[in-house]
């Protein structure tokens, strides 16, 4: 049965760098959390104090409302996949797979009905009397996640399992562990600095940055509504145009953009303007534009993605390049054109310049 997973005040040191700091975070039975950031940021300590492979300085970690603090990592009723497999080379599928259930000392035909289980589940049934150095990245890893499947375990926890992988195996992958995440409705921990892995998989983003959780959300709610500049750059791609704040609005280089003002910064005071790509509107420069104060600039470059593009805009007025995703059905722009670009005030984010 899914349990929940608490951390309350979790505070870890190694020597003088900190770690994790008082990091609160809880994971609801059977829900898949991810916790994003880059290199160094806190995410993988997080998890091995939930493993218990570390012990925090200060806090607690609840397993099912029990604190596991001081319970050794091989009492914790975790499962455990690790991003280099580390499977036996020297055991066979099958009994990598059944090792957990030997160490708890399984009966043998149980043992047996829940490695065959595990192995359907992952579709590697056939491959049961190989060897790791027979199968693939992609299968290894398929095999570690039967491993930590077969014993149970409270909560699943995932440590960056993927970035070893091709982008294809790695897609196809991220969805097989999101299938079976949700059919066994395992409370799952998974870390990673991918964000398209993140935001494609958990139905809770954390974001982490030098071992403090900046935000949780949705993935929509992160991207979308990002709390700070750090998780609006950081999640999903961003421009940034300077601007200042004129009454109740914002100026950027002469055009005034109907975006709110941070709270409580005086009038006249520089920001900065965040803005996703899809809420940049692009259009051919017409001979009305200029006289309206629009943004005119060229068209560097286009990256073509399939349902959409996207082009990069050199500003005129601020000398400034600007992501702008169009769709490739309409009317095509090509470097060199002169454009016109249009922020949508809604999805602006307006933040103080420091």
């Amino acid at each position: 049965m899914a349990s929940t997973l608490e951390f309350h005040g979790i505070r870890k040191t190694f020597g003088s760098t900190v770690a994790l700091e008082s990091f609160d975070l809880t994971l609801e039975p059977g829900e898949l959390v991810c916790l994003l950031g880059p290199s160094g940021c806190g995410k993988t300590t997080a998890l091995r104090v939930a493993a218990g492979f570390e012990q925090p300085d200060a806090g607690r970690v609840e397993i099912g409302g029990a604190d596991v603090v001081r319970v050794p990592a091989h009492k914790r009723n975790i499962g455990m996949v690790f991003q280099s497999y580390s499977l036996f080379p020297n055991l066979d599928v099958r009994s990598n797979v059944a090792f957990g259930l030997r160490v708890r000392r399984v009966s043998g035909t149980e043992r047996d009905r829940r490695v065959g289980e595990a192995l359907e589940r992952v579709h590697l049934s056939a491959m049961a009397k190989r060897y790791p150095h027979q199968l693939s990245g992609g299968q290894q890893q398929r095999v570690a996640l039967a491993r930590a499947l077969v014993v149970e375990p409270a909560v699943l926890l995932l440590d960056e399992p993927l970035s070893a992988l091709d982008a294809k195996v790695r897609v196809g992958l991220r969805e097989e562990i999101r299938r079976l995440q949700l059919q066994l409705g395992m409370t799952t921990l998974f870390v990673t600095h991918d964000q398209e892995e993140a935001l494609s998989m958990a139905d809770r983003i954390g974001v982490m940055s030098n071992g403090l959780l900046e935000q949780t959300g949705t993935p929509r709610e992160v991207y979308a509504e990002p709390a700070n500049p750090f998780v609006a750059r950081f999640v999903g791609r961003i421009n940034e145009l300077p601007g200042h704040v004129d009454g109740s609005a914002i100026a950027v280089a002469g055009v005034r953009i109907d975006a709110p003002p941070p709270l409580g910064v005086a009038n006249g005071s520089d920001v900065t303007l965040m803005s996703r790509p899809e809420d940049v509107r692009v259009r051919g420069l017409s001979n009305g534009d200029a006289a309206t104060g629009a943004l005119p600039g060229t068209v560097v470059s286009e990256h073509f993605a399939g349902s959409s593009s996207l082009l990069r805009v050199r500003l005129d007025r601020i000398d400034l390049l600007v992501d702008a995703q169009v769709d490739p059905t309409s009317d095509p722009l090509a470097p060199g054109d002169r454009v016109v670009i249009e922020l949508r005030p809604s999805k602006v984010y307006v933040v103080p310049v420091e």
